[in-house]
């Protein structure tokens, strides 16, 4: 079967990426193993033997009956996973979560995830590299952005190894990379709908002062500076708790004048 362009598809086919990837999932009995997007069934065929449980979620409903008939055990799910109910597949177990993810889904799937860490294991995916990097990257420099932020304050991160675009049928036009992210043991609480504001205002403008970039917020500078959030930084250089600082900062109740 051809690889479908408008789901993204390309299909890994490397013998050596593939046996790469499973060693790094180290995959065992008990496990509860969530593939997304498992296409032609290469990564499928040598996790399914080392696991209990394993679901796949495959928006192609012309992969879904070979998917069938090669896995007896294999519960399939024939929907787009960024509409999935995430709850109901889940339910009350913990998974690791494994797939060769479409580029343009990368993004809004990982803000999904986000929101299902208590049933999440592990992830191990591949993305483009650029965006590996972005998830990886350390305040500061150029790929530093919201979804670095809030990816780290979900997640710890933990680049694995680069995949040629000759590994994939059809190649794309970019070198991929294996990612690991698991969940953060200790996060400070904050309201997500404000950090994720905060988030979009600052890097909006990465490149003004932190003052200018958030100046319709009305913060408490004062209060910042003892935390050494200064409004004389810019969004970029700031990192994981001082966005949570600031976003908190703005749930504190005002004193009234």
């Amino acid at each position: 079967m051809r690889a479908r362009k408008r789901f993204g598809q390309h299909f890994l086919t490397d013998s050596g990426v593939l046996s790469a990837i499973v060693a790094a999932i180290k995959p065992v009995e008990s496990d509860h193993l969530l593939e997304i997007g498992p296409g032609h069934a290469a990564l499928t065929e040598l996790l399914y033997p080392e696991v209990g449980d394993m679901v796949a979620i495959e928006i192609d409903r012309d992969l879904i009956a070979m998917l069938r008939a090669r896995f007896d055990r294999l519960r399939v799910v024939n929907e787009d996973v960024l509409a999935v109910d995430l709850d109901q597949v889940l339910g009350e177990q913990r998974w690791r979560l494994v797939g060769n993810l479409p580029y343009n889904i990368s993004s809004p799937l990982l803000i999904k995830l986000y929101g299902h860490l208590a049933q999440i294991r592990d992830m191990h995916f591949m993305f483009q590299r650029e965006l590996s990097q972005r998830l990886a990257a350390a305040p500061g420099t150029k790929d530093w952005g919201r979804l670095s932020v809030m990816t780290q304050y979900f997640c710890n991160v933990q680049p694995l190894f680069d995949v040629p675009p000759e590994a994939f049928d059809p190649p794309p036009q970019v070198f991929s990379q294996v990612i690991r992210l698991w969940p953060r043991e200790e996060r400070t609480p904050v309201d997500m709908a404000l950090f994720a504001d905060v988030l979009r205002m600052a890097f909006s403008a990465r490149r003004k002062r932190l003052s200018n970039a958030l100046k319709s917020l009305e913060l408490p500078w004062d209060a910042l500076e003892t935390h050494d959030v200064l409004p004389s930084q810019r969004p970029d250089e700031l990192g994981v708790e001082a966005y949570v600082r600031i976003a908190n900062a703005l749930d504190q109740p005002r004193e009234k004048s």
